[in-house]
């Protein structure tokens, strides 16, 4: 069972709404109905009554209600004194942050920050969109690094959770050179699994003018672009993957650029309830070094 399918439930059991408890959780109301049943066929139980509106527990429900809250409330409690123990060694910035941003943009930033603030011992979770979500709003993490564009709304409200442009970057179609005259008119295409940020991201790019002929020839169900880089630099297919994540494939020869990119920015978002030293101090040194790249575009 994962943990975050007890909190997933107790949310719905005080909105009373799919759709709204999905936009809490930072997540899409398909995921979050998936997780919903997982929890029901792992307990055995119908814990919800789904022919209501709004959705009312069933029996089983209100008596597990009661069991998650108490699980949910010691599990977070002792969470937080393992981690007030582990920072007794000294403060530390949490992020969490795309699979991809973390070996192309993060690393060069993070330098960057030290040479503005000094050093900076720093926890780091990469996810997808999703994970990334839950762990800035509830799981305790200071900051969230994303890629972001206007077409996809990003579910987090500025007042709580502001964000800084601290970087640019592009989605690129990619293929192994030589592949596309083999494919001729309709391409084959590594696609995303349903749902992903990558992915909406992609069709958006698929659906700007320029963009080639595809059909799809492989989902990778976990999302993760360094795999699809790697399928792509085989010949399997194009791939819509970040530039900074392929500009040294594309530089030796490995990856050629085969459509129109589509232009993304790199944001940091920040959970504002969690003002301690540090993450201040980091939020206002990546506040300049934003103006600097702003000022030098």
């Amino acid at each position: 069972m994962d943990f975050k399918w007890l909190e997933d439930f107790l949310s719905l059991a005080e909105t009373h709404s799919f759709s709204r408890s999905a936009e809490i959780r930072g997540v899409t109301q398909s995921a979050f109905s998936r997780r919903i049943r997982a929890l029901e066929d792992w307990l055995g139980a119908e814990l919800l009554s789904r022919d209501s509106y709004p959705v009312m527990l069933t029996e089983e429900g209100r008596a597990f209600r009661e069991t998650a809250e108490e699980a949910v409330r010691m599990i977070q409690t002792r969470r937080a004194e393992f981690r007030s123990r582990a920072r007794q060694g000294g403060p530390e910035i949490s992020l969490t942050a795309l699979h991809s941003l973390t070996v192309t943009f993060l690393p060069h930033w993070l330098m960057q920050l030290q040479e503005v603030i000094g050093p900076v011992a720093s926890r780091l979770k990469p996810e997808n969109f999703d994970r990334c979500l839950i762990a800035l709003t509830e799981g305790g993490y200071d900051f969230f690094l994303t890629f972001h564009h206007p077409q996809v709304r990003i579910p987090l409200e500025p007042e709580v959770y502001p964000h800084l442009v601290v970087g640019q970057d592009s989605l690129v179609a990619v293929a192994r050179p030589g592949r596309v005259a083999l494919w001729g008119d309709r391409m084959p295409l590594l696609a995303y699994s349903r749902g992903s940020f990558l992915g909406a991201l992609a069709r958006i790019a698929q659906a700007q003018p320029g963009a080639p002929t595809v059909y799809v020839t492989h989902t990778n169900e976990s999302s993760m672009a360094e795999a699809m880089k790697s399928m792509a630099v085989e010949g399997h297919g194009i791939v819509w993957l970040p530039r900074g994540l392929v500009i040294g494939d594309i530089a030796a020869g490995r990856l050629e650029v085969v459509a129109p990119e589509l232009p993304m920015e790199i944001r940091l978002y920040r959970n504002a309830a969690r003002a301690r030293a540090l993450p201040s101090r980091v939020w206002a040194a990546a506040g300049q070094l934003a103006d600097g790249y702003a000022k030098s575009e």
